[in-house]
């Protein structure tokens, strides 16, 4: 990737969050949209793909809900692969082998949520019922034999901040490891993820913990609830940008009726906060 220099409203590396419904039920999700009905057409969503690229987009996350569940995911995510973007997918799994028996030649990055190496921490978490981390390994596998490459994210939370993941880390060996501290948004996860919650030291101790896996190529991206904000492009099922302010979702104009640029300037994304904690990178 050549150095890309971004103008301030230029959204380089976007989050779509393209998709409600997801199997899992995940007590921290900060992605539940219980203010939000529906989504995008196919045809608009297509539209808004290639207006983000227009505007200079060069990073496309699908995320959900859980986009492997959306019933155009392989249609998004070949026309984005078309119009040049990266493309990435976050998922916890559940529908990934499928997608892969038809796209794989259109995907970029996977990422894959896994919190923990236990799989009573992973259910209590709300990640399934049992069968999350073995599932996950079979992935890991198999992308590393297509060639995809592996992004692991960890949400560090009360029922996992002391664990040590060395191990995992080790036999699912991903290109790059998330990790963010438990983040509580009003209107999104309140009611669930108040017993979930730590503090920003207990969350610097599992970074601590893991911090000589860097020399493995394995070391954290660690990313505290102050990075998190405003650092991300992110949209939502209606095609909105939205960010968190005070703890709040705060949502664009739909980006087909106002445009890239103006939509992004309704909420709080700032480009500079993205770079200082790392989202510009060699992907």
């Amino acid at each position: 990737m050549n150095e890309p220099k971004p103008t301030p409203a230029t959204p380089v590396a976007v989050n779509y969050h393209l998709y409600k419904p997801c199997n899992y039920r995940c007590r921290f999700c900060f992605a539940t949209y219980r203010d939000i009905r529906g989504q995008l057409a196919l045809e608009d969503a297509l539209r808004l793909l290639s207006a983000l690229r227009e505007a200079g987009a060069e990073k496309l996350n699908f995320a959900g809900g859980e986009p492997t569940l959306h019933p155009h995911i392989g249609a998004l995510v070949g026309e984005a692969k078309r119009l040049g973007f990266t493309t990435t997918l976050i998922t916890n799994g559940a529908r990934l082998d499928p997608l892969l028996d038809d796209h794989a030649a259109d995907i970029d990055w996977v990422g894959i949520s896994v919190d923990s190496g236990d799989e009573a921490v992973q259910a209590e978490l709300g990640r399934g019922k049992g069968g999350h981390i073995e599932r996950s390994r079979l992935h890991a596998a198999r992308l590393h034999a297509l060639g995809i490459r592996l992004k692991l994210n960890t949400v560090v939370t009360a029922l996992n901040w002391r664990e040590d993941m060395h191990g995992l880390l080790r036999e699912l060996r991903p290109a790059r490891w998330k990790v963010f501290q438990v983040l509580a948004i009003d209107g999104q996860n309140d009611g669930s993820v108040e017993p979930l919650l730590i503090t920003a030291e207990e969350f610097r101790a599992f970074v601590d913990r893991h911090l000589d896996l860097t020399a493995e190529g394995l070391g954290p991206v660690a990313e505290d609830n102050a990075a998190m904000t405003d650092s991300y492009a992110m949209i939502d099922p209606l095609g909105r940008f939205y960010g968190n302010h005070r703890g709040r979702y705060i949502y664009s104009p739909p980006i087909l009726e106002v445009g890239v640029g103006e939509a992004l300037r309704q909420v709080d994304f700032e480009l500079q906060r993205l770079i200082r904690r790392g989202g510009l990178y060699l992907w």
